[in-house]
């Protein structure tokens, strides 16, 4: 018997580590939407590690490949390479077409080289795969305030708020657009 319960142990401790790291990751994870939910009833302190989680997710693609791309992209960005940056993203976009993060960070680096339009054309394609990213929204209020279309602004500035209900940068947005919009 006493061989019995040492293999026994050994079978249910073997069994249960397979169960554990078979599970899907948003099972032994919490999930963009449950992070959406805290969002909700979150105190302005709270509000920044909540959308930094959220943002966390959303850049995992499921790829090493494509968050290697992405990493490579958002580094070139941070050093002031928006050529190499954009270069590294599309060919994230055109190998991941449907991970968002790409071309929400794609965005951002026409936006810093100056390319209005196809910064626009890729917070569309953002919002069309993610339709609750803050970010995307946030930059598409910030250019659409930036080409004088304040009230087209204020309505994508108010939809952040919806989802990310005390971010003080966009409430300081739709205070400053009130006024201009109407």
């Amino acid at each position: 018997m006493s061989i019995i319960n040492p293999i026994h142990k050994r079978i249910v401790t073997a069994f249960a580590l397979t169960v554990m790291f078979s599970l899907p990751l948003g099972a032994q994870e919490v999930t963009v939407d449950e992070l959406f939910d805290e969002l909700q009833l979150a105190t302005v302190e709270q509000t920044d590690r909540i959308t930094k989680q959220i943002e966390t997710l959303w850049s995992q693609s499921g790829s090493a490949s494509m968050d290697l791309l992405l990493k490579r992209g958002r580094d070139a960005l941070r050093d002031g390479d928006t050529e190499a940056a954009i270069e590294h993203l599309t060919a994230l976009v055109d190998h991941a077409p449907d991970f968002a993060e790409g071309y929400y960070t794609r965005a951002t680096a026409y936006f810093e080289s100056g390319l209005f339009g196809p910064a626009l054309a890729d917070l569309r394609t953002t919002l069309a795969l993610n339709p609750r990213h803050f970010g995307a929204l946030t930059g598409l209020a910030y250019i659409l305030e930036e080409m004088e279309n304040p009230e087209k602004a204020l309505v994508a500035y108010r939809k952040v708020l919806e989802l990310v209900p005390h971010d003080e940068t966009v409430q300081e947005a739709v205070s400053r657009l009130e006024g201009v919009a109407l």
